[in-house]
């Protein structure tokens, strides 16, 4: 079964299952056991020992531990107690105050965080979790949904930073570049020019982040979206009371001090900006061998060795400020185990996704799907758009971007060699396109999962209500790769692809 259609089982029972049950820690633990199964010929002995090795193997394999891992687990542990004691200190409720005298719409909080997805473009994780701080409080006192504001952050992270050549994803596609430039001895491109020429040609990125202030200008909620927004409107509810369990949602268990002020929250969040970006650019020299570059320093910093300092430095502050702050007070160690509580739900669904990217992975899903792409015989003409297909499914199944950046850049650059070398960079920039709108898709998604966990909402809430504006961007992406096909014109069919999402956009707000 491995390699073959019926390795696409797991990870098609476990995205049946999210829609219908809306529990995703059954429904990954389902398609964990099921893949498990599989991969051991039914063994239950095998099985238990397989699935048991995925978790390990998610933070110790081979002999050594998995620091990246690791790292994230803390950073999302350090999250929590941050967001418990900017609650205690009054200090996010004393910044909505502060912001709602100057950001006076719900579309103007909306604007705001989308504005702030686009110029914090160094890293997904980074964009996801601290764009949710700084935002819910201003999205907060506006009604706007949860929901909403995860769409917000995750349909502006990760298509930013793909289109950025100084940012940790940039970093990492141009190191891949550059092992197919080499290897097929494409003379005519250096790795950061192909990556450079590569940006109009990734017509999903740039229609998904045009579709964001787009549906905030037209206040455009279709689907479950509108039925969170409508809510937030008229109850105040920001989250749905169906599903009420949030990661980072302290649920009134920790008391707000009334002498909150706007520095409470400010100061430690500029510790966590300042230190995490420092961190970054001090690793990303010291592991540059071959000379210092802006490129080089994102391509060999430790973006989560960073964040572990910032959030240190920044909780480190926070408790420093609640504990030399008048007034009633709760313990700082309940605070502390209140934020903590906080985030574990998303720390689970994290830790299972991982789990059943490797189980996904031994049998041989994203083998089956490149493999489709290998047999096809197509056109050369019609190759970024079926590569763009395929590195979708392929992300949407395995809930990783970055696993279908090193799976199919080298594919994609092979083929597009062998059937028509013009054909070499709107290839590859088919496969960043595919990758981040399958990863948009997926519930298994790291971005996604703390794209949720940043703006407080319920992880399944975010992908049914952000599918439908995914779809959307990729339709009128699909109608850029035809247009490509046919004219061979990038800027024409960049052309095509942002009238058609205007289009479409009036047309489903009509």
């Amino acid at each position: 079964m491995e390699g073959t259609f019926w390795s696409l089982l797991p990870p098609l029972v476990m995205i049946l299952l999210v829609l219908l049950t809306r529990r995703v820690l059954l429904s990954l633990g389902t398609g964990i056991i099921i893949g498990a199964l599989m991969v051991e010929n039914y063994d239950l002995l095998a099985t238990l020992e397989r699935i048991w090795m995925s978790f390990q193997g998610s933070f110790y394999a081979e002999g050594a531990w998995d620091i990246w891992s690791i790292q994230l687990v803390v950073f999302l542990l350090l999250l929590g107690i941050l967001i418990a004691f900017l609650t205690a200190t009054g200090g996010a409720k004393a910044f909505g105050g502060w912001a709602v005298n100057r950001v006076k719409s719900r579309k103007g909080a909306q604007y705001t965080t989308g504005l702030l997805g686009v110029a914090i473009f160094i890293d997904d994780y980074f964009n996801s979790l601290t764009i949710g701080q700084v935002s819910r409080p201003i999205t907060d006192r506006q009604n706007v949904s949860r929901a909403k504001l995860a769409y917000l952050i995750d349909s502006t992270s990760a298509p930013v930073t793909v289109l950025t050549p100084i940012s940790s994803w940039g970093a990492y596609i141009i190191g891949i570049i550059s092992t197919v430039i080499a290897t097929h001895e494409l003379s005519d491109y250096s790795a950061l020019g192909a990556f450079i020429q590569m940006i109009p040609y990734n017509f999903y990125a740039i229609a998904a982040i045009a579709l964001v202030f787009l549906a905030i200008y037209f206040k455009l909620d279709i689907g479950a979206m509108k039925k969170h927004e409508e809510r937030a409107e008229t109850t105040g509810d920001l989250i749905d009371p169906a599903n009420p369990d949030v990661p980072g949602d302290i649920k009134g268990e920790v008391a707000e001090n009334q002498n909150g002020r706007v520095y409470h929250l400010l100061l430690p969040l500029l510790a966590l900006l300042i230190t995490t970006m420092t961190v970054m650019v001090i690793t990303g020299v010291q592991a540059s061998e071959d000379g210092v570059t802006l490129v080089s320093i994102f391509a060999n910093t430790d973006v989560n060795l960073a964040l572990v300092t910032g959030g240190t430095l920044a909780v480190l502050l926070s408790v420093l400020l609640y504990a030399v702050q008048p007034g009633d007070k709760s313990n700082i160690f309940v605070v502390t185990w209140q934020g903590i509580k906080a985030m574990l739900p998303a720390i689970y669904i994290l830790i299972l996704a991982w789990m059943i990217v490797s189980i996904i992975g031994a049998i041989g899903t994203d083998q089956y799907l490149v493999g489709l792409v290998e047999e096809a015989n197509l056109s050369p003409a019609y190759l970024p758009l079926m590569i763009f297909l395929v590195a979708g499914v392929t992300a949407f199944a395995t809930g990783t971007s970055w696993g279908t950046f090193a799976l199919m850049l080298p594919i994609a650059g092979e083929m597009a060699v062998e059937l028509d070398p013009t054909m070499v960079i709107p290839a590859l920039s088919a496969v960043l396109a595919g990758s981040v709108f399958g990863d948009h898709c997926s519930p298994i998604s790291d971005t996604s999962v703390l794209s949720s966990t940043g703006a407080g909402s319920n992880h399944i809430d975010h992908i049914v209500t952000q599918i439908p504006y995914a779809l959307i961007a990729a339709v009128t992406a699909l109608l850029g790769y035809i247009t490509l096909a046919i004219t061979t014109s990038a800027v024409l069919s960049l052309i095509v692809t942002l009238g058609a999402l205007l289009g479409l956009v009036l047309i489903l707000k009509r």
